[in-house]
């Protein structure tokens, strides 16, 4: 699939979050990258390959009053699309796969854990 393509799907897939995830996102920036970085691997984090996508930032739940009193870079969700596409058999399941990666990675924007996360894609699907 070529980026452009896929980054249609992967803005289809936030276009379809529930309104009150999608509308109360703010100074996130959501990119598509091939792999994540090699860096990631020597934090401990999942392998190259396995890493579907990724949130950088300080979840709301942490942010306290001094969040936003200087210039603040804006947070970021990184979908990985090699690996997105290695673990899918056709279009239809990369849909389903960045709209999963997507909502899981803004539960940690929210400051959700991995249970939290969990139960709410359960609702959502």
């Amino acid at each position: 699939m070529t980026r452009e393509r896929f980054e249609e799907v992967a803005q289809k897939a936030f276009d379809s979050l529930p309104d009150q995830f999608r509308n109360n996102i703010e100074n996130v920036h959501i990119v598509v990258e091939d792999y994540p970085p090699d860096e990631l691997r020597k934090e401990g984090r999942d392998g190259k390959y396995s890493l579907l996508g990724l949130y950088q930032g300080i979840p709301l739940t942490k942010r306290g009053t001094w969040y936003g009193a200087s210039p603040t870079a804006p947070d970021k969700i990184s979908l990985y699309q090699e690996n997105i596409e290695a673990s899918c058999h056709d279009e239809e399941e990369i849909l389903r796969r960045i709209v999963e990666v997507l909502f899981h990675e803004i539960g940690h924007y929210f400051g959700m854990n991995e249970t939290q996360i969990r139960n709410a894609m359960k609702n959502f699907k």
